[in-house]
């Protein structure tokens, strides 16, 4: 290898690590990369996951506000779905509180955990999507002293959203219309529990969830026996599209449309990411929410047979 060759790989070798800088040999560059913790090792499994629960972001410099623009935003997605998916679970709201606490040390560093927030736990297509999650992260903008009342107001519409229908609450009635034009209200269904599919025929996801569900052994068996009631809801305005297609969704479901687009109107449901699963019970208290894993809603089902 030549000396040049040489060069080439060592500076090649520093920008992959994302540290190269121009400062001084005595005054070496910080490498804005996320710095993991570690458990302590002759604890149990149950003081690793509460110690990295409480310890995870214990490296990371939240007066550094370069990390906003210096480190690398994927790698810091990463780290923040790894924390939720591992250590904080779905809906244990304490350990984002804090973690929005501490990130408030500035509003640059508070705008940027709100970002990760919004990726992680909000996006419709992100797999650790937690409305219960998100409230708390909505609850410390709407309290942060960073901001005025007018940027108050998207986390404060936002909040007004994702409160609807949470998991262990009731869920929010509403009307529906099949293809005769007669009008039914969804509580007025009477089994042990309901699916509510919002769907649509465009939606290549839409597709493959009716394809799983009309394959779900338990999904079937409980619709046949009046044990479930599956409602499917178009929630839009192309009523000649869902007509060509309402073979597509099985005789013994209950295949409907929102007349008026009323649900979405009235923020009963949040009807802006397609497709949306949520199983109530027979008391139409929410089980599973805004979900597209029909393995989760089998899974519940077997556990309540």
């Amino acid at each position: 290898m030549s000396v040049r060759q040489l060069i080439i790989a060592i500076v090649a070798s520093l920008l992959m690590l994302g540290c190269t800088s121009k400062a001084k040999k005595t005054e070496p560059a910080k490498c804005y990369r996320f710095l993991r913790v570690f458990p302590p090792s002759q604890a149990s499994d149950e003081e690793k996951l509460a110690y990295m629960r409480d310890h995870y972001w214990d490296k990371f410099d939240f007066a550094d506000t370069l990390y906003t623009t210096k480190a690398d935003t994927i790698e810091m997605l990463r780290v923040y779905a790894d924390y939720v998916s591992n250590f904080v679970g779905p809906f244990n709201q304490e350990p984002i509180r804090k973690l929005m606490e501490r990130a408030s040390a500035s509003k640059k560093m508070f705008d940027y955990f709100g970002m990760l927030s919004e990726k992680v736990l909000h996006d419709p297509n992100s797999p650790y999507r937690s409305d219960e999650l998100y409230i708390a992260v909505l609850e410390a903008q709407i309290a942060s002293p960073h901001y005025d009342r007018y940027e108050k107001m998207a986390p404060e519409y936002d909040l007004q959203i994702v409160s609807q229908n949470r998991i262990g609450h009731k869920a929010n009635d509403f009307s529906y219309t099949v293809a005769n034009g007669k009008s039914y209200r969804m509580y007025d269904l009477k089994s042990d529990f309901t699916i509510i599919y919002f769907n649509n025929p465009g939606c290549s996801l839409c597709r493959d969830i009716t394809k799983a569900m009309k394959e779900s052994e338990i999904i079937s068996k409980m619709v046949r026996n009046g044990k479930l009631k599956v409602l499917a809801i178009y929630p839009d305005e192309q009523l000649d599209e869902w007509l060509k297609h309402r073979a597509d969704m099985p005789n013994e479901w209950i295949n409907g449309y929102d007349k008026g687009q009323l649900i979405d109107r009235e923020n009963l449901y949040n009807v802006n990411a397609i497709p949306a699963l949520y199983l109530l019970d027979k008391q139409k208290v929410v089980l599973v929410k805004d979900s597209i894993n029909v393995g989760e809603i089998e899974e519940i089902l077997k556990g309540k047979i």
